[in-house]
């Protein structure tokens, strides 16, 4: 594994340290993912955080929807996931 040193301002360097205390990680831990989300893009790093076991919540969306459009936006979508609890439940 190789190291690597930067220079960062006293604001930034303390706001990588709330951020790690919030999330129980080291400033390394939070360096190295916002890094690696740059040059791979978030997604690929909140996933290999979640392998990990840590804590990943999804960025709040710009606006909420409505229960009618979330209603709407799942019809026709089947009962895919009733139907899979079914099938456990009668496996145990």
């Amino acid at each position: 594994m190789k190291q690597f040193i930067a220079r960062v301002d006293d604001d930034l360097h303390e706001r990588l340290a709330e951020m790690a205390k919030a999330e129980g990680r080291s400033i390394n831990s939070v360096v190295v993912d916002a890094l690696e989300a740059a040059v791979t893009g978030e997604d690929s790093a909140r996933l290999k955080r979640a392998v990990r076991g840590q804590l990943v919540v999804p960025k709040r969306p710009a606006r909420i929807p409505s229960w009618s459009e979330i209603e709407h936006a799942g019809r026709g979508a089947g009962n895919a996931v009733s139907e899979a609890l079914d099938r456990d439940r009668h496996t145990r």
